[in-house]
């Protein structure tokens, strides 16, 4: 496992296609796409501050992180996500990702956020936006506080 510790990052896709790294108290700024399609990685509070951090990227553990607002469209296409004690502040988080855990997570600005995503697990979650979890499969929800019009529209349950 390769440790990036107390590190910033910039420019587009710095740790592109990384397997089996923890990033511990990082930064990540301008530049697009910092882990794009890599996997097993473990975030402790860390941030990131632009475009696309997570996309196509499998077995991630997150916690203590902060994704800001110019983090948009940061976490799509992603498999197997966790999670926890984590502030979203840019909206349209979460599309096409299956196996999503969102446990103690804020999202205040959750505008077309978590759509089209599947087996996804949300407990103590604040959420604040309109069209949150649209079009969703087997969503669970304890201690959810949601705030916002049109949420889980189209989402459905999955026939055993």
């Amino acid at each position: 496992m390769i440790n990036y510790k107390g590190r910033t990052f910039t420019g587009e896709r710095s740790l592109y296609k990384s397997n089996g790294i923890k990033i511990e108290n990082c930064k990540f700024g301008f530049g697009e796409s910092p882990l794009k399609e890599s996997g097993d990685i473990t975030l402790t509070g860390s941030e990131f501050g632009w475009k696309y951090p997570l996309w196509y990227c499998r077995g991630v553990n997150a916690e203590n992180c902060v994704f800001t607002e110019d983090a948009r469209a940061g976490i799509w296409y992603t498999d197997k996500i966790t999670v926890k004690s984590s502030v979203i502040r840019a909206p349209k988080n979460f599309r096409r990702c299956d196996g999503v855990s969102l446990i103690g997570v804020e999202i205040p600005n959750a505008e077309e956020t978590l759509w089209s995503c599947k087996n996804v697990r949300l407990e103590k979650v604040k959420v604040n936006g309109s069209y949150f979890a649209m079009n969703c499969r087997d969503v669970y929800a304890d201690g959810l506080e949601l705030d916002g019009g049109y949420c889980f529209d189209g989402a459905r349950k999955t026939s055993p």
